[in-house]
């Protein structure tokens, strides 16, 4: 057998080697200006129900960051000028308007190509309460949306018709693994179709309708399950309460035979415990989900909604 073995003059082979590094270079700042890294779709999300939604919609093609770190209260979230150009080059934005000002302004500022925003995808209802005399606190005022509540991801009915849409944003930013994403969507609202039947399920026989919690978050889970939630604070976590608000609460536990005063893990339980010490009743968590930590009674989102469940179970007398 033989053997032909070419060699190129310096030059040739120079040039070649260039051309090669030269087509490695522009495929990848191709791949970076079509918001991809290491072919997979770049997605940054806003908080945590976002972030759920975008990691298991969109699977292996998809490579999700988070804004909010866990453990960092989102309302309270600030936006650096870095953080604004990284939206501007993310294959696609999933975030939740009215939620985080900070990242509803820097969403507007960068512009970005594909942008999937929740409260687009279902309706939003004003579940404001009085806890301070005059309304809605300071969180509630976002433009066309003021006075929406925008907890949406709370009640698995709403948050499946948002993850449709997720879904479809994925398929429009990242076309060629649109059978995935719409394959993956269709199994998580098929989850989320299950929690929304264990809800129905597991509050039917309740002896009370009436919970108390930190702040008014659970509007549309009660609404969903004909409850009455009774916040201390309004949309806001850490607004405190007028001592009207705190009288009122006094009695409404007293008429609705309330047992338990609901706090959450990324907000202050003070002033639950407070109340709670001086009715003389039993103090428990009642997640909102807006972040998952190691103080979290579950690993994700389903897994807390579930214990969420049990919770209210209790405190309601359906368990």
């Amino acid at each position: 057998m033989n053997i032909r073995t070419t060699v190129l003059p310096l030059g040739v082979a120079t040039a070649a080697a260039l051309g090669l590094v030269t087509l490695a270079a522009c495929s990848s700042s191709d791949d970076a200006a079509g918001g991809h890294h290491n072919g997979k779709l770049d997605v940054v999300a806003s908080f945590y129900p976002m972030q759920y939604l975008a990691e298991r919609i969109g699977g292996g093609h998809v490579a999700v960051t988070g804004l909010t770190k866990p453990g960092v209260e989102p309302h309270d979230l600030e936006i650096s000028p870095k953080q604004t150009a990284r939206l501007g080059e993310a294959g696609l934005v999933v975030y939740l308007k009215g939620v985080q000002p900070s990242v509803d302004e820097a969403v507007e500022q960068a512009k970005p190509k594909h942008v999937a925003e929740a409260t687009s995808y279902t309706t939003l209802e004003d579940h404001g309460t009085e806890v301070d005399g005059h309304g809605h606190d300071e969180h509630e005022d976002h433009g066309e949306d003021a006075g929406a509540d925008p907890h949406v991801w709370l009640d698995p009915v709403r948050y499946a018709e948002v993850a449709k849409g997720v879904g479809k944003a994925l398929e429009k930013a990242d076309p060629d693994h649109a059978a995935d994403f719409r394959k993956n969507a269709a199994a998580l609202v098929k989850e989320l179709g299950t929690l929304d039947r264990e809800y129905r399920e597991g509050l039917r026989d309740r002896t009370s309708d009436t919970f108390i919690t930190t702040h008014a978050a659970f509007g549309y889970l009660a609404e969903r399950y004909g409850l009455e939630q009774e916040a201390i604070s309004g949309i806001d976590p850490e607004s405190e309460p007028s001592p009207a608000r705190i009288r009122d609460l006094h009695a409404t536990a007293k008429k609705d035979k309330v047992g338990t005063v609901f706090f959450e893990t990324l907000a202050s339980p003070k002033t639950a415990q407070t109340l709670a010490g001086d009715l003389k009743l039993k103090t428990d968590v009642l997640d909102p989900i807006e972040g998952i930590t190691d103080e979290s009674r579950g690993r994700d989102y389903l897994a807390v909604m579930r214990s969420n469940l049990k919770a209210l179970r209790t405190a309601l007398g359906a368990g």
